[in-house]
């Protein structure tokens, strides 16, 4: 059997672990989770980062520091996870879904623009893959309009643009630390400030609205509710096995990256036979979803299964957010490449311990080669 996922452990999880438990200090902001925030900031060069439980955390924390709220809008991909949206709902605002381009299944820079009205407060990109899009764009158009740029990175700690961390675009980022992403803790994730204005407010949202931090720090003489703000904090036991992982960052994202050069390599004939596309070598990409898009649905679906019986864990991926029960209380325009994108796409086994990538991409041959 080969699952389409198997968390990576590096070795020094449990011992870390330990250390806590022997400390008996579980809470968060101890000595791992100082250790994970200053290796986040160090490498993805952003002024603060905040360890959260989630992804999903992260992605609301950011929609809350960034003052959206009822009245505003915010545009983002239908080609996404819930989280991305549910952010922007929550603060009353109305998520307002832009197409992607085929190559990237990233948001369409080009469309953007079409999407942005009086209401538009920010622009959230998507790092699907973990592969850029052409942020520098989006910035640029964010400014002229006056917008902030809050992308959803949960999949991209590692991968870079143009020479910098991706992480290090936009006024903010969300991280994931899911455990299906390159380094994981399970559950977690982290909000990473890139403009420091939002710093200060940030530790305060995240200790659930009060100074608590400044109180620790000796800077007031009693800690009280100054903000709104909620339980955004990792606890220590989480954040041990992530400085784990982070330890270990260089090695599992140079293996991954490995791993997906392979599957783009031996896949190639397919390519040129017309049978599929693979996905595109983004520059500065970090390897986390080896994809390809077949002809139709009907082999996309067919092939899935074919590689099932098999016992091998291929699968779909989003489907998109404007047409369902949820995103059609939202006003959406045309997305024809999504729609069309999101039925085609297959995610094949990626993962640090897969052996048999060679197994996958003969059964995927060998499928193809009997359709017409």
């Amino acid at each position: 059997m080969i699952p389409f996922n198997k968390p990576r452990l590096t070795g020094n999880e449990r011992v870390y672990i330990d250390e806590v438990l022997k400390s008996e200090r579980f809470a968060g902001g101890g000595p791992f989770s100082e250790k994970c925030a200053a290796w986040l900031e160090s490498r993805l060069e952003c002024a603060k980062a905040f360890l959260v439980p989630s992804g999903t955390a992260a992605l609301e924390m950011m929609m809350l520091l960034a003052g959206v709220g009822p009245g505003d809008e915010v545009i983002l991909p239908s080609f996404t996870f819930t989280s991305t949206a549910n952010a922007v709902v929550l603060r009353g605002a109305t998520p307002m879904f832009a197409d992607i381009r085929p190559d990237t299944m990233n948001i369409d820079e080009e469309q953007i623009e079409k999407v942005i009205t009086p209401q538009t407060k920010a622009i959230c990109p998507v790092y699907y893959a973990g592969a850029a899009c052409r942020v520098e764009l989006i910035e640029a158009l964010a400014k002229r309009w006056g917008l902030l740029v809050l992308p959803d990175a949960a999949q991209a700690l590692g991968s870079f643009h143009k020479g910098r961390p991706l992480c290090s675009y936009g006024h903010m980022a969300a991280l994931s630390f899911h455990e299906t992403k390159n380094l994981h803790c399970g559950e977690g994730g982290a909000l990473l400030v890139n403009n420091s204005a939002f710093a200060e407010r940030a530790e305060i949202v995240m200790e659930k609205g009060t100074d608590r931090g400044k109180f620790f720090r000796g800077q007031v003489d009693k800690y009280s509710w100054v903000d709104l703000g909620s339980s955004f904090l990792m606890n220590e036991i989480t954040a041990a096995f992530l400085y784990a992982q982070l330890e270990e960052a260089d090695q599992t994202l140079q293996h991954r990256l490995e791993l997906w050069n392979l599957y783009y390599q031996e896949l190639e004939p397919l390519e040129k036979l017309g049978k599929l596309r693979r996905a595109t070598p983004v520059d500065g990409h970090n390897g986390h979803i080896f994809w390809i898009t077949l002809n139709d649905e009907g082999t996309r679906n067919a092939l899935m299964d074919e590689l099932k019986r098999k016992g091998i864990g291929a699968t779909f991926h989003y489907v998109p957010l404007h047409n369902a029960p949820m995103g059609t209380r939202f006003p959406s325009g045309e997305l024809p490449v999504t729609e069309d994108c999101a039925v085609r796409l297959l995610r094949l086994p990626l993962y640090h311990e897969l052996s048999e990538v060679l197994r996958v991409t003969e059964a995927v041959e060998s499928f193809l080669q009997r359709v017409p």
